[in-house]
């Protein structure tokens, strides 16, 4: 794993070009551009707070802040796995002429949607400071450990979708419906309160779960989050990255052949 880090930071100048040409490209020639970055997370928290707060009532006070600063790292999330699992098969003509750690495709997909995510913090930080929400200071100073460990959580399981989507078309597909069902499993629309008692145990194996609970801590309620939550973001993030890595490394000596 310390001979990846070295290798992959002898090639930082790579990755920079690959997430620099991928946030340039992917609103290129649409009409608002740049803006969709915002737009997407606040046209799905419309739609979902007309939903639980007019529809199905949440009974939540603030719901839209309930929901935001919870979609915006789920956004993140979904769109590395369902997006990043083709990476390796988008750049195969690199893969087969052209000598790198094939790392860089994963991990550069992974900072890109990292640095959207960032952009869209300063939305999630400007609604919590007009609605009256504020902020704990205390509390921020953990914000950036928790979106680490989701990082290495997603750069984990997107390492591992990606190996296993170039053997495997139909993963690219799978997934789409693996994410939507993934959602609905962890508390970003609801609280995990309201999960019932007997499936407590099982909702807790869901390694987003401790992620979103001290996201949401954090910025929602202004509290520091809770040691097993936070222990457990940990855990999942340093298991599923070092396992992704495993099976990455495993299967990538057959990349060319398969592309």
């Amino acid at each position: 794993m310390i001979s990846l880090f070295k290798n992959l930071y002898n090639y930082r100048q790579m990755i920079f070009s690959l997430t620099h040409r991928e946030l340039r490209g992917r609103y290129k020639g649409s009409v608002l551009g740049f803006l969709w970055t915002f737009l997407n997370p606040l046209l799905q928290m419309f739609v979902y707070t007309f939903v639980f707060s007019v529809i199905m009532r949440s009974g939540i006070e603030k719901y839209y802040l309930f929901l935001f600063v919870a979609l915006i790292p789920w956004i993140f999330f979904s769109t590395s796995l369902a997006g990043g699992c083709g990476c390796i098969i988008a750049s195969g003509d690199m893969v087969k002429k052209i000598y790198f750690p094939r790392e860089v495709l994963p991990l550069a997909f992974v900072v890109t949607a990292f640095v959207n995510m960032l952009y869209c913090f300063v939305v999630v930080f400007a609604a919590l400071f007009f609605s009256g929400v504020g902020f704990s200071l205390k509390a921020l100073l953990y914000l950036p450990l928790v979106l680490f460990v989701e990082f290495l959580f997603t750069l984990g399981v997107t390492l591992l979708s990606s190996a296993l989507t170039v053997y495997v078309r139909d993963l690219q597909h799978i997934l789409g419906i693996i994410v939507m069902a993934w959602q609905f499993l962890t508390p970003v629309m609801y609280s995990s309160k309201s999960v019932p008692q007997k499936f407590q145990k099982i909702f807790y194996m869901n390694p987003m779960t401790p992620i979103i609970e001290s996201i949401r801590s954090i910025l929602f309620y202004k509290e520091v989050p809770h040691v097993r939550s936070l222990l457990s973001a940990i855990l999942f993030g340093i298991f599923f990255l070092v396992f992704g890595e495993f099976v990455f490394s495993k299967l990538q000596r057959g990349f060319a052949e398969e592309l």
